[in-house]
């Protein structure tokens, strides 16, 4: 990291947070409901886009006939049997990383496709609160891979683009990210490097990524 960037905005699900793993196993529990086979790159393509888009491109793809209304309950759905399954998990080294990087100065975002009472339910009060600044799913009116999470983040940070680096670690956040004009760090947490391309740099750890940071 160039010591000129002000601030890191980081994504939370497969970021911070190890909940893809659930994610998965609700929607593929949700969708079979409607006939509906569903793979882990089906889900893990859309990691961060609003969860009714995903519910709609997913029909649209398995050639099924979209309703607002029937996609709307799978989403509640989908929602209730999350929270079920849900255990609390991190990605290994991502709480001292972030930690570590408040400590330093940096000034540090959230943005992420969970809405906002579900993303202060899985992220401890003393991490949430290494946040200056929080975007979350119920908070925009286009989800990633818009541009508009990432430069509502810069707006509300009172920042440049070129003075901030995002850490993604799917395809959707990534583009997102580029979009709104800032670099971007990917992690392997969820999908191999050739689904993150389009980011600046890949890592397949935190490990890795807190090197490149400190040299």
């Amino acid at each position: 990291m160039k010591k000129h960037f002000k601030a890191v905005i980081f994504d939370m699900d497969g970021v911070i947070t190890d909940t893809m793993r659930y994610h998965f196993r609700a929607w593929k529990t949700i969708f079979a409901t409607c006939g509906i086979d569903v793979d882990h790159k089906d889900v893990y393509q859309r990691e961060g886009q609003k969860g009714i888009d995903s519910v709609r491109e997913i029909f649209i793809q398995k050639a099924k006939p979209f309703r607002q209304t029937l996609a709307k309950k799978l989403l509640r759905d989908k929602e209730k049997l999350f929270k079920k399954i849900f255990k609390p998990r991190f990605i290994q080294g991502s709480r001292s990383v972030i930690k570590g990087l408040r400590r330093q100065g940096y000034r540090l975002a959230l943005v992420t496709g969970t809405s906002r009472h579900e993303a202060q339910r899985l992220l401890p009060k003393d991490l949430w609160d290494c946040f200056e600044v929080t975007v979350c799913g119920s908070d925009v009116q286009n989800g990633k891979p818009h541009p508009q999470p990432y430069l509502m983040a810069l707006s509300q940070l009172e920042l440049r683009a070129c003075d901030a680096l995002v850490i993604e670690n799917a395809p959707f956040g990534i583009a997102s990210a580029k979009a709104a004009g800032l670099q971007c760090m990917a992690l392997e947490t969820s999908l191999p490097r050739n689904y993150l391309k389009q980011a600046d740099k890949i890592f397949s750890s935190y490990k890795d990524l807190k090197n490149a940071i400190q040299t």
